[in-house]
């Protein structure tokens, strides 16, 4: 049954996923608050409104892209696509990914206007790694890089940057942490990919899960999930979320590929907004 076309469009921008752009911005503005005591408040806005929509204009590519290559196959058993469905069209679709890179962009002029030139640089990248990540001709997510990608932009960059767009400055501290954010968030991909790893093989795409095979998957699920907290160093306050990444782990390497994977990728971001809340509520009490 079709959702209707506002539904559609809600389902197409994957919004149970948005945490992951969301939760980097939160912890680099936190990061910056506990070393200066003061907060940028439109800096902070601009910079998650734009993280929201260059995440939104990436999956909006990723729905088209997939169903213009033949990846969207009948009997696939991640959650529906619209395009693939038919509920949008691939001109509507492309329209709306163009158009929230467009607004992205948007917030950027300002970001920049505060920031400067580094802005620039990361906005730009942001928006081509994104259009990349299943355009062109040689798209990310139809590689072995996708993880990497991720822990690079959805991590280290949208910590460190909006760390910056509140300091002007670049910290350590804000490196670690977007790697902690980044590997959680690469372990949503690796979700995806392991479950669709069967048919991804089938129609070309050469995923890390497709190379590596389930059993190293599996590890490498698992090391994604535990090596944020083996680099807390003296924060404690993310341990609580621990027996989340154990039960997660223990799902994945139990459960057997299939439609309980949607759950278990939500629950995978979930776990890396919890890391986030608990990290920012560590660095600003």
């Amino acid at each position: 049954m079709s959702p209707g076309r506002l539904g559609a469009w809600f389902l197409a921008c994957r919004p149970k996923t948005l945490s992951v752009s969301l939760a980097p911005v939160l912890v680099g503005t936190a990061l910056a608050w506990q070393q200066q005591a003061y907060l940028l408040w439109l800096p902070l806005l601009a910079a998650a409104l734009g993280a929201a929509l260059i995440q939104i204009g990436t999956n909006l590519f990723n729905d088209v892209g997939d169903f213009l290559r033949g990846a969207d196959q009948p009997g696939r058993i991640g959650p529906p696509r619209a395009t693939a469905e038919g509920w949008l069209t691939p001109t509507a679709v492309r329209a709306g990914a163009w158009a929230s890179f467009a607004l992205a962009f948007a917030c950027g002029i300002y970001l920049v206007s505060h920031g400067g030139w580094p802005i620039v640089v990361i906005g730009l990248c942001s928006l081509a790694a994104g259009w990349a990540y299943t355009g062109g001709p040689r798209p990310i997510a139809y590689g072995p890089l996708g993880e990497l990608f991720v822990i690079a932009f959805f991590g280290v960059v949208a910590v460190g940057g909006s760390y910056y767009l509140q300091t002007l400055a670049l910290s350590p501290a804000a490196v670690l942490a977007g790697l902690q954010l980044g590997l959680l968030a690469a372990a949503v991909i690796t979700v995806n990919n392991y479950r669709d790893l069967d048919s991804d093989a089938t129609s070309g795409k050469r995923t890390l899960a497709v190379r590596l095979g389930r059993p190293a998957t599996r590890w490498l699920y698992a090391g994604e999930l535990l090596s944020p907290y083996l680099l807390l160093g003296g924060t404690v306050w993310p341990l609580l979320s621990l027996p989340l990444a154990l039960w997660l782990i223990r799902r994945f390497w139990r459960e057997k590929p299939g439609p309980g994977f949607n759950g278990l990728l939500a629950a995978t971001a979930g776990l890396q907004l919890a890391f986030a809340l608990l990290l920012t509520l560590s660095l600003t009490i």
